[in-house]
């Protein structure tokens, strides 16, 4: 009664052992794939709202170069509807809004996880405004003229090396952590405790020194009865 008490509590513990040892792997295994499930990762949104914040802050720049230069409504006529490359700034704020379209949609919308499109917004600021600054006459136009285009070329490099140094190699991590983690998931599955049978589990053998006195318990009533016979 007792070796089977013993094989049945070692049998209970060896599964509970088992559970606890492969419920950590499932709880990650969960918590990555809830991960999944998000629409996008918590680095690819702190691009976004970069990219949304490059937008915005060239369009106030350029509403208060607006006002400064004498009222918002005269100078949107004169630089938009009059528009002269030489003078005007409102190519700038437009590239600031192909950029914020062409990240959004690529990044954003289509999840894209390569470089070529932020590559390619980079690029197409970077060659405009050094033409800008060159062929224009911008720099004449007082401190905006030197500060919308610089603002805007810096924010364009430092969405570049959000998404490169940052959102792609931090998404890639995460990634092959969640696969190393599925994979032993499924390694813990297969080589999981398989059926205990009773045979595994024994108590130890009893002593000699116990198993001679059982003996000489029953030879004793043998000896006496042949020393009546005698």
């Amino acid at each position: 009664m007792d070796s089977r008490c013993s094989s049945i509590d070692s049998r209970f513990t060896g599964r509970a052992v088992s559970s606890i040892n492969t419920t950590p792997i499932s709880v990650r295994v969960e918590s990555y794939e809830a991960a999944e499930k998000k629409c996008i990762s918590d680095v690819r949104r702190t691009f976004c709202l970069f990219v949304t914040f490059d937008l915005l802050f060239i369009t106030l720049l350029w509403i208060i170069e607006l006002n400064v230069s004498g009222g918002v409504r005269v100078q949107l006529e004169k630089e938009v509807l009059e528009y002269d490359y030489h003078y005007s700034f409102f190519d700038i704020f437009l590239l600031a809004v192909f950029r914020f379209a062409a990240l959004i949609l690529a990044y954003a919308i289509c999840k894209l996880r390569h470089w070529w499109a932020i590559a390619i917004t980079t690029t197409v600021t970077c060659a405009f405004l050094i033409v800008k600054v060159i062929l224009s006459k911008l720099l004449s136009q007082g401190a905006f003229g030197y500060l919308l285009p610089i603002i805007s070329f810096v924010l364009a490099w430092i969405e570049t090396w959000l998404l490169d140094f940052k959102v792609l190699p931090q998404e890639t991590e995460d990634e092959n952590r969640y696969q190393s983690f599925m994979d032993a998931a499924e390694r813990a599955t297969l080589i999981g405790p398989g059926a205990v049978s009773d045979g595994q589990f024994y108590s130890p053998p009893e002593s000699l020194a116990d198993s001679d006195e059982e003996l000489d318990d029953k030879h004793e009533p043998e000896k006496g009865l042949i020393q009546n016979v005698t």
